[in-house]
């Protein structure tokens, strides 16, 4: 048989924060080269969007509402989609929220929102669909690739940001374990920093004209990112051109990071 490196035809793959940014992009890219989608997000006019625009590039879509700092709907989520969609090859905890303030003035109420969702809830994400991958591995049926989108904020001096710029690092730490104990199941893991990118989360910056001076403008690609910019490495780590590529960091940022 040919080997088709990218071709996805067959393989579903879940992104939660899949109704828009990043998380869209990424389901843009893996829906281009065949794979079924499943889609979590809150915002159920989102969710309906979304999978317009998907369902428009000829594949399967399942759009749930999911809070994923919620543990039971992350069960409740999962079961329900490996049940409508028969597997899940691709898992992508992409799911995330921001909250800033000084560091001294911050509380603790914002500091466990962030937690819940940025680490928790890539904790139950993954933890749930490899339950999937293993019983799948375990019955002759190996394989299986996660992604965790984590941000250069994990990498990089973070001021009023340290809740954010903590749970990015740690889900580094995660997924770096996940890599090594679950690679005898054929299962991949690797995370994803993105740079400054056009997002809801960024939207109150991209018109901050210092911002984009002293920022974007030193950026090598002199642009912001956009969600476009990870369908390709969303179609890489899902398709089995990465089979042998595990426990690895992509940095997604225009060059920001090296210059």
């Amino acid at each position: 048989m040919t080997f088709k490196p990218f071709d996805l035809s067959g393989k579903v793959a879940l992104i939660t924060g899949g109704n828009s940014g990043i998380g869209l992009g990424m389901a843009e890219g893996l829906a281009d080269a065949g794979a079924a989608l499943v889609i979590w997000g809150t915002n159920e006019q989102k969710n309906r969007d979304a999978s317009a625009k998907l369902l428009e590039r000829g594949v399967k879509v399942l759009a749930q509402r999911i809070d994923v700092s919620d543990e039971q709907a992350v069960v409740a989520g999962m079961a329900e989609a490996v049940a409508a969609m028969g597997r899940i090859d691709f898992l992508a905890a992409n799911a995330g929220v921001g909250g800033g303030a000084a560091f001294t003035d911050f509380t603790t109420e914002t500091w466990r929102r962030v937690v819940a969702v940025n680490l928790d809830g890539v904790f139950w994400t993954f933890r749930e669909g490899l339950k999937h991958m293993v019983e799948r591995a375990n019955g002759g049926d190996a394989g299986g690739s996660l992604v965790v989108t984590s941000s250069v904020s994990a990498v990089h001096g973070a001021p009023r940001n340290e809740a954010y710029a903590s749970t990015k690092g740690a889900v580094i730490a995660m997924i770096r374990g996940l890599a090594v104990e679950h690679a005898r199941y054929g299962v991949r893991a690797n995370a994803i920093l993105p740079g400054w990118i056009r997002s809801d989360m960024t939207a109150p910056m991209q018109s901050w004209d210092k911002f984009n001076e002293r920022v974007i403008g030193r950026v090598p690609m002199r642009r912001w990112g956009d969600p476009e910019d990870f369908s390709g490495i969303a179609v890489y780590l899902a398709s089995d051109a990465s089979r042998y590529h595990t426990g690895d960091i992509f940095v997604i940022d225009g060059g920001y990071t090296v210059y």
